[in-house]
């Protein structure tokens, strides 16, 4: 169980740094998304630009896998 618990945590720590550096880089957030979604409806996807769409569906879940690479490394290191 402290193995799930370590690499949640890593993914957390990935994911609050990844959310910032996006908004830094003026790219769109799953939070910013689901806000304009919730605002326009299916009308949402015409808002995104092809950066967006790229962060969005291939980038933050490879940077997410990733953060679950470092869990599973951090974890290893301990045990």
């Amino acid at each position: 169980m402290i193995k799930y618990y370590i690499i949640g945590i890593a993914i957390l720590v990935v994911a609050i740094i990844a959310n910032a550096t996006a908004i830094k880089m003026g790219l769109k957030t799953w939070y910013d998304f689901l806000e304009i979604l919730g605002d326009s409806g299916i009308g949402a996807f015409k808002k995104l630009n092809i950066f967006d769409y790229l962060w969005l569906f291939i980038g933050y879940p490879l940077v997410l896998g990733f953060g679950y690479w470092i869990g599973q490394k951090f974890y290893d290191l301990l045990f």
